[in-house]
């Protein structure tokens, strides 16, 4: 996207609710799966690899795709459980500058 108007449009979207975001095929398949491992890992199976491959997603997309996403899941859960505040300089999303 060049048109940075447009960029933060598709950006709000996103955050917004990916599901309903103008995603391409395979980008909404990696969001499901990144949405199934992070809350119903326990539910992962062989098929859910399939799907990506499906998309185009070849074994060493998906290996780093599953370690950026157990990686996100991880520091998240180190820093709600230690109480980690975020930083001054990073301010919520969808508040402005004052």
């Amino acid at each position: 996207m060049d048109d940075p108007e447009q960029a933060d449009a598709f950006v709000h979207a996103l955050v917004r609710d990916w599901r309903t975001a103008p995603l391409s095929p395979a980008d909404r398949a990696l969001c499901e799966f990144a949405a199934r491992l992070t809350h119903r890992q326990h539910e992962m199976s062989p098929a859910d690899l399939d799907a990506l491959r499906a998309h185009g997603f070849d074994d060493r997309a998906i290996h780093d795709a599953v370690q950026v996403i157990a990686y996100f899941n991880y520091i998240t859960r180190v820093a709600d459980a230690l109480g980690v505040e975020p930083e001054e300089f990073i301010r919520p999303w969808g508040r402005e500058r004052q």
